[in-house]
């Protein structure tokens, strides 16, 4: 028997994107197909979402959801059921997704993803006659009201919905303060410290937390990590409380979209049979970045440029990368005192250091392509998709020992090498010397080119599509569905 599992989230792709969420969304519902999944994502109804929507069907329609008038309307996510909120006074807006045109966080953030949320509920209760749900997934804090929604004011089922709660990124909470509650159209019994006050405010994402069947991370060890006060941003103890309903699941990465062999976007089609024609790339993206070309290491660094991604470690260390022969580009955007940190590193050394501020999707297809090794110094992270990317273009991950880098990446340590297994480096704690030190074992190996390629062979070899991570997230839903 099939199962119909309700998606809500606040980005996929291919519709919108801001980070990694997007990538996650908009790859599991196709993931999940062959395991006898349908599911339905629930969008909000940015112009770039209600613009990507074909013959659209209206499903119904709110005189006020928290306040503004709305529809629920039926699309398609590529080949998979979609439904957006179109309601244009929260999300028909100039901007970002979250932060208006001066970058500021939108001031009725709460309300807008709240109303994605009652929204999930209603279509969950079965507001839509014909569209039968038999569990809700809920990504981060703006689809974390779903599952409170569900709990404490839901419309009436047989039984409850079972639900799973996905944490991207604990560092995003989506906390608001007591006012926000009465406008919320909770019930007073959801104001407790198991419902959704948190430090006398509303917190979403410990909201969708405490009210979730099972809550997920993308990737173990991150699960673990944020049982600690170090990862778990305040939110440890309740993880903590959950046991065994805390677990995780290692993202994907969309193999037919990330594939050196019939990348649209690259100069040399290559795959780890023809590493030769990787060298067309290297020398394709040195041009583009204005880098002397050699055959010393190439650097590449994809990131936002935030002090969660360690970029003021990078800052530190240019100086050395640039005196050990290695040469870097860089694309990114972030932190107005790490670019200018970046910029300054970049006009110390003309020709080896190069910074492109901003994403250009196209551009980090090149990047994985044409770079040697990729720079990964992340202070946390939950899984990261970019060492995956890299680990599929032959591009070599430098990473810390953290969250779902230190599960996808082998180290090519002594044992490792000997075992023919290791895939790239890790560093454990980002600061200068770890860093530099890595930065050095990887220019080490690079001069033995056997050694090298086998790296980018054992990686390039490894199965990190959406294959094991669907078929993991369709075992946890017959599970919960099972017990439901």
């Amino acid at each position: 028997m099939g199962l119909a599992v309700l998606s809500v989230a606040s980005e996929a792709v291919p519709l919108v994107k801001t980070g990694g969420l997007a990538d996650v969304a908009g790859a599991l519902p196709g993931a999940l197909a062959p395991h006898g999944v349908e599911m339905t994502t629930l969008l909000p109804g940015y112009p770039a979402v209600m613009a990507g929507i074909k013959r659209a069907k209206v499903l119904h329609t709110y005189d006020s959801l928290l306040g503004q008038p709305a529809r629920l309307i039926a699309g398609k996510l590529g080949a998979q059921p979609l439904i957006v909120l179109d309601a244009p006074g929260f999300f028909d807006r100039q901007g970002g997704l979250y932060t208006d045109p001066q970058a500021r966080d939108w001031a009725d953030n709460w309300r807008r993803f709240a109303a994605l949320g009652r929204a999930a509920a209603d279509l969950a209760g079965g507001l839509v006659k014909g569209r039968r749900f038999d569990l809700v997934h809920a990504h981060d804090w703006q689809a974390a009201m779903a599952l409170a929604y569900l709990r404490f004011a839901p419309v009436k089922r047989s039984k409850p919905v079972p639900s799973v709660m996905t944490i991207h990124n604990m560092a995003f909470q989506g906390y608001y303060p007591k006012e926000t509650f009465r406008e919320l159209g909770l019930p007073r019994s959801a104001w407790s410290m198991t419902g959704v006050e948190y430090h006398g405010g509303v917190g979403m994402l410990k909201a969708g937390m405490e009210a979730a069947s099972v809550i997920t991370t993308v990737s173990p060890t991150y699960a673990d990590e944020i049982r600690n006060p170090e990862f778990g941003m305040g939110l440890e103890g309740l993880v903590a409380s959950r046991g065994d309903r805390v677990r995780g699941i290692v993202n994907g990465i969309d193999s037919a979209d990330w594939n050196p062999a019939s990348d649209p976007h690259i100069a040399s089609p290559f795959t780890e049979r023809t590493l030769a024609r990787r060298t067309a790339n290297k020398r394709a993206l040195e041009a583009e970045f204005g880098l002397e070309p050699g055959d010393g290491p190439l650097f590449i660094v994809v990131s936002r440029l935030t002090w969660q991604k360690g970029m003021d470690v990078l800052v530190e260390v240019l100086d050395h990368l640039a005196g050990i022969g290695g040469r870097l580009a860089l694309l990114g955007s972030g932190d107005a005192a790490l670019v200018a940190g970046l910029q300054e590193g970049a006009a110390r050394h003309p020709g080896k250091i190069a910074v492109r501020i901003g994403y250009d999707e196209a551009l980090s297809h090149r990047m994985q392509a044409g770079g040697d090794a990729i720079l990964v110094p992340s202070r946390f992270e939950p899984c990261g998709l970019t060492q995956l990317y890299a680990l599929a273009y032959g591009c070599v991950p430098v990473v810390a020992r953290t969250g779902g880098l230190a599960d996808t990446v082998i180290d090519a340590n002594l044992a490792a090498r000997a075992a023919g297994v290791a895939t790239g480096f890790q560093f454990n704690g980002v600061n200068y010397h770890a860093l530099a030190a890595a930065i050095t074992r990887a220019n080490a190996l690079y001069y033995q080119p056997g050694e090298w390629k086998t790296l980018q062979r054992n990686g390039m070899k490894a199965d990190f599509s959406w294959t094991n991570s669907g078929a993991a997230y369709a075992q946890l839903y017959r599970e919960l569905v099972g017990k439901a």
